[in-house]
């Protein structure tokens, strides 16, 4: 039977992390509607309080990869215990807090990754070079991969020869289409479903030959979600492109806020992974509902402050920087939930808002600053690992666990 000490441990690991959420759901879930607030397409409160219902969905239903890969992922022969999750986490918060503090850009995954790498050598556990492998080519793919396709989505918004009614469509079509192929946790897979996505989901429940691995079904569906997109936008940018860029932008902040959840949730739940599901015997649902009520009360309580100021940010890009800076967001983070890889939404915006400014000649692009974001980025990920790797040590000296 538990003692008291373990469960004030479990209380206080909870507390951490809903702090940790609630930190998340303040800062990194707020730059999706930032363009739509500038464009004058929602207010403020209304979109904090979109941010929160989205980012909490998305925590719950595509959150349980990412926080696996946080909590059993990063570390091999030992288990994250309540007491090690409480520094890592700590650790985390603490980064970002600075971040908030300062004012510079520090990435949530970095810190939370490095946490709790630190935490479980010195658990006495053993680095998982693969996992750390396919990670760090994955961070290091991020700048360019968003950048280029920044790059390549304000060019094609800048074109004289492409008209607003065509261009933006094209863009919708092609969020339509990958909407349609997302992976979420309360659609169920039938036997024959590749995956637990829309199109999946059609694909397994009618019976249809696959050609090269390829069901034709799921790309039906695919390209009917993207052809329904292309319709619904044009037909309002067709009133004014002005109308149909905003709610095109609504649109695109919306599915980044809401991927934006299930990608930052596992940073707060996926150390309490093994305290909630082996030691506590819980279901993984628990512990993402955890994590979402965080985001949720962040969004809410922290997320208007940001938003007024990084709206004033992206209304000096203009409208068409902003789009092509989301973009990318969306394909990078639902690509990082389907591989279970954490991600810095700072990292992906601030590429491809670099990647946009180029398309426009570099005006506003800092090589400087790139720079200094970049070592900064670094420098957070190796002092997260040896502050995690000491504050555990500490705490297990004076709690002796």
């Amino acid at each position: 039977m538990p003692g008291i000490v373990f469960w004030a441990l479990v209380v206080l690991a909870t507390l951490t992390s809903l702090a940790t959420a609630w930190a998340l759901g303040a800062n990194s879930n707020s730059p999706p509607f930032a363009p739509a607030i500038g464009a004058n397409a929602v207010s403020t409160m209304q979109a904090a309080f979109l941010i929160g219902i989205l980012a909490a969905l998305g925590a719950l239903v595509q959150g349980g990869a990412i926080s696996e890969t946080v909590g059993g992922g990063l570390i091999n022969g030992v288990q994250i215990t309540s007491l090690a999750a409480t520094a890592g986490l700590l650790t985390a918060t603490g980064f970002m807090a600075f971040g908030v503090y300062t004012g510079y850009p520090v990435p949530a995954a970095f810190a939370t990754t490095g946490a709790i790498v630190g935490v479980g050598l010195s658990l006495g556990g053993a680095p998982a070079f693969d996992t750390y492998r396919r990670i760090v080519i994955f961070w290091a793919l991020v700048p360019p991969v968003s950048g280029g396709l920044a790059y390549l989505t304000a060019t094609l918004l800048r074109r004289d020869d492409v008209p607003e009614t065509i261009s933006v469509p094209l863009l919708a079509a092609v969020v339509g289409g990958i909407i349609a192929n997302v992976r979420l946790a309360v659609i169920p897979s039938p036997p024959d479903a590749t995956e637990n996505s829309i199109a999946g989901f059609l694909a397994g429940v009618v019976e249809t030959p696959t050609a090269a691995g390829v069901d034709p079904l799921a790309v039906l569906v695919t390209l009917a979600a993207a052809a329904v997109s292309f319709q619904f936008i044009r037909k309002r940018t067709r009133e004014s492109p002005e109308k149909g860029i905003r709610t095109f932008l609504l649109v695109l902040g919306s599915v980044v806020a809401f991927s934006s959840g299930g990608s930052q949730v596992g940073l707060a739940t996926g150390p309490l992974e093994n305290l909630y599901g082996a030691e506590l015997g819980l279901p993984g649902i628990v512990l993402l509902a955890l994590g979402a009520t965080g985001i949720l009360a962040g969004a809410w309580m922290g997320a208007p402050k940001l938003l007024q100021a990084t709206s004033r940010e992206y209304a000096q890009l203009g409208v068409r920087r902003s789009i092509a800076a989301l973009v990318p967001g969306f394909v990078i983070a639902q690509l990082a939930i389907a591989l279970g890889i954490p991600i810095s939404f700072n990292n992906i915006i601030i590429s491809g808002v670099i990647g946009g400014g180029l398309a426009g000649g570099s005006a506003g692009v800092s090589r400087r600053k790139i720079g200094v974001t970049l070592a900064f980025w670094l420098i957070t990920l190796v002092s997260s690992i040896v502050i995690g790797f000491g504050l555990y040590r500490a705490f297990a000296a004076v709690l002796g666990g």
